[in-house]
């Protein structure tokens, strides 16, 4: 009998620790089926603001020698910003050139990097979001202040930046 209740309290114990794991647990199976997950191909990513045009302005000349590591759609202050792929929210807030910024990891452990936003919504570090999520609101903080307000988009892979715009679909709709 006392081995019986031995294994009862046990398994108590048992459960109890995955009830309170499991919110790690799940993150955890995400993470690695997002390291895992084929990163995205040509024109395959949703615009990030619906609607607005998409130029190429990856490389363009930008303050002390830096290089433009990103694209920069323009949009009205405060029209949504979504993420462009599902994903993990790496971080949430400011940064000396992006102003107010969001990163998420996306598939294939690519970081998608949205920067001069006006304000955030209600994200924190370590939530999962799903493509088309509202991940900002277009503005020009940063060093962006006094510009037209606009998104700067960038993807980053282990390699560094990439060109974002060989990857969006123009002229789409978000998921």
């Amino acid at each position: 009998m006392r081995r019986f209740l031995g294994f009862i309290v046990f398994l108590a114990v048992l459960g109890g620790a995955l009830y309170l794991l499991w919110p790690q647990i799940k993150n955890a199976q995400r993470y690695s089926a997002l390291l895992s997950a084929p990163m995205p191909i040509e024109n395959s990513l949703p615009n990030p603001l619906p609607g607005q045009n998409l130029t190429d302005t990856w490389g363009a000349a930008r303050s002390q020698g830096r290089r433009h590591e990103g694209i920069d759609i323009f949009a009205g202050r405060n029209t949504p910003i979504r993420a462009t792929t599902r994903g993990i929210v790496l971080n949430v807030g400011p940064n000396g050139l992006g102003g107010r910024t969001v990163m998420i990891l996306g598939p294939g452990g690519q970081r998608h990097y949205y920067a001069h936003l006006e304000k955030y919504p209600d994200l924190t570090r370590g939530e999962w979001i799903e493509a088309g999520t509202v991940v900002g609101f277009v503005g020009d903080s940063g060093n962006a202040r006094g510009t037209p307000p606009h998104l700067h988009y960038g993807i980053y892979t282990m390699g560094g930046a990439i060109n974002p715009y060989p990857f969006l679909k123009k002229n789409a709709a978000a998921p």
